[in-house]
C-alpha cells in the first residue's frame, strides 16, 4: 500500500525531471512512450481515489456534489465527469480495470468502453449478465488495440447495440430511442457557443425539415446567388427557429425576453451576457434594436439602476404595419415571420418606435446593417431603401426594399 508520502516523493521526482535538448529521436520516442504510460497510470489511480471519495462521502461532507469537489480541486469539468464515470463503471468491468491498472489504455478509451457497455445495456430487453458484459468489453478492447479512437469505440458500441436490439423482442433500436437524445453546449476560448446534438429519428426529422425550410438559399440584393455557405445558412436557420419560438408562433407580436444584458453605467463598452460574457458595443446595439433582450444598467457593484423599457420594441400593431408595408426582409426577401424589427435611427440614439423609423430585417441581414456597412434610409415614398457599403458598390446607389425591386432603379427621386 502506497502512502501519501510516496506520492509526494513521486511528485517531487517528476518536478525534477529534465530532458536534454540534444536527445536523439529514439530517446524522445522512448521518453514519450513512458510518459503516455505514466499518464494512463495516473488517470487510473485518480479514478480509484475518486471512487474512494465517493464511498467516503467526502464531497457530501463539504456540502458539494462529487463533480463540484473535483472541479474545486483543479480538474476541468470534462475531466471530473470522466473520472466519475470510470470509477462507477469499472466496479462491474474488472477486465477493463485490469488493463487500465497496467497503464495500457488511456482514460479516454476506458471511458469510451464503459459508455459503450452502458449503451448496449440500454438496447437490451433484459439486463446484461457478467458473461455478456465481458463479451462486449472484449469486443471494444479489441477495437482499441487495433488503433481505434474513443469515437470509433462508441460507434462500434452503437452497432453492437443495434444487433442486440434486433435480436431481442423488447429491444429498441437506437435510432428510435428518445432516451438517448442529448444536446450539449459549451463556450469555447473565443466566447463562441459550441453545440452538439444526438437525436432520434423523430426529432432528427423535425430538425432536418426545419433546417431544409429555413436554410434555403436566397438571392443577394443585386440578384446574385446567396453568398452564404451551407453551414452559415443552417446557423442562420437555427437563429430563426429561436426567434420564432420566442414569439410563440405569433410573428406579429413582440418577442418575449430571452436575454439579459448587463451594461455598466460608466463603461457601456463592458456590457456582457450572463452565459457568453463580454460583448461589443455594436452587438449591444443589435440586441437592443428589437430582439429578445432586456437591458439592465448596473452600477459598480453590479446592482441594477435601470431596466430597459418595452417601448423600444415594436408592439404588435406596429409589427403588423411593418408586415403589411415591407412584406418580408427588405434586403433578402425572407418571410416576415422570420424577421426582426430594426430602428433606422437607433433607439439608444433617440430614435423613436414608429412605422417610419422601422423596417423588417432577418437576423442575418440585421447583422449586415449593424456590422458590415449596410445602411437603411427612409425614402420620401415612406418605404425603406438600402445603401450598400462602398466595398459592394463604390457609388452607394440606393436599392429599394425587396418587395419593391420591380420598380425602375433609375427613378430614384423618391429615395432620400
Amino acid at each position: 500500500m502506497r502512502t501519501s508520502g510516496d506520492l509526494t516523493s513521486i511528485t517531487d521526482s517528476l518536478r525534477e525531471l529534465r530532458f536534454d535538448d540534444d536527445m536523439s529521436g529514439r530517446a524522445a520516442f522512448d521518453a514519450m512512450t513512458a510518459l503516455v504510460t505514466l499518464r494512463n497510470l495516473i488517470d487510473h489511480h485518480a479514478a480509484t481515489v475518486v471512487g474512494h471519495l465517493d464511498r467516503l462521502g467526502v464531497a457530501r461532507d463539504h456540502g458539494r456534489k462529487l463533480s463540484e469537489l473535483l472541479i474545486v480541486m483543479g480538474l476541468a469539468p470534462a475531466v471530473a465527469s470522466r473520472l466519475i464515470r470510470i470509477a462507477t463503471a469499472r466496479e462491474h468491468l474488472p477486465t477493463l480495470a485490469a488493463h487500465a491498472a497496467d497503464g495500457a489504455i488511456s482514460a479516454e478509451h476506458v471511458d469510451a468502453v464503459g459508455k459503450g457497455v452502458e449503451h448496449v445495456g440500454k438496447r437490451s430487453a433484459e439486463p446484461l449478465d457478467d458473461v455478456a458484459r465481458l463479451n462486449i468489453v472484449t469486443e471494444l478492447l479489441a477495437q482499441f488495440f487495433s488503433g481505434a479512437t474513443p469515437a470509433d469505440i462508441v460507434k462500434r458500441a452503437r452497432r453492437l447495440g443495434n444487433q442486440v436490439a434486433a435480436a431481442d423482442t423488447g429491444g429498441l433500436p437506437a435510432s428510435e430511442d428518445r432516451n438517448l437524445n442529448t444536446l450539449t453546449h459549451d463556450v469555447d476560448g473565443d466566447g463562441r457557443l459550441q453545440v452538439r446534438a444526438d437525436l432520434n429519428t423523430e426529432v432528427g426529422e423535425k430538425f432536418s425539415a426545419a433546417m431544409e425550410e429555413l436554410a434555403a438559399p436566397r438571392p443577394e440584393p443585386d440578384g446574385s446567388p446567396d453568398a452564404r455557405g451551407p453551414e452559415r445558412r443552417h446557423a442562420d436557420a437555427l437563429e430563426a427557429l429561436l426567434d420564432i419560438a420566442a414569439r410563440s408562433g405569433d410573428a406579429a407580436s413582440a418577442p418575449r425576453h430571452q436575454l439579459l444584458v448587463s451594461v455598466p453605467a460608466d463603461t457601456p463598452d463592458l456590457a456582457e451576457l450572463p452565459f457568453l460574457g463580454s460583448i461589443t458595443e455594436a452587438m449591444l446595439r443589435t440586441l437592443t434594436c428589437d430582439s429578445t433582450a432586456t437591458v439592465a444598467i448596473v452600477d459598480g457593484e453590479a446592482v441594477p439602476m435601470e431596466m430597459s423599457k418595452d417601448k423600444r420594441l415594436f408592439p404588435a400593431h406596429l409589427r403588423k404595419a411593418l408586415h403589411k408595408r415591407d412584406e418580408c426582409c427588405i434586403k433578402c426577401g425572407v418571410a416576415a415571420s422570420r424577421c426582426q424589427g430594426h430602428h433606422l435611427v437607433h433607439w439608444a440614439d433617440g430614435g423613436i418606435t414608429v412605422l417610419d423609423n422601422g423596417c423588417l430585417l432577418c437576423p442575418s441581414c440585421h447583422a449586415d446593417i449593424h456590422h458590415n456597412g449596410w445602411e437603411v434610409i427612409m425614402g420620401h415614398d415612406r418605404h425603406p431603401w438600402l445603401l450598400p457599403p462602398v466595398a459592394v458598390d463604390p457609388t452607394r446607389r440606393p436599392i429599394p426594399a425587396y418587395n419593391r425591386r420591380t420598380l425602375n432603379l433609375d427613378n430614384l427621386p423618391a429615395a432620400a
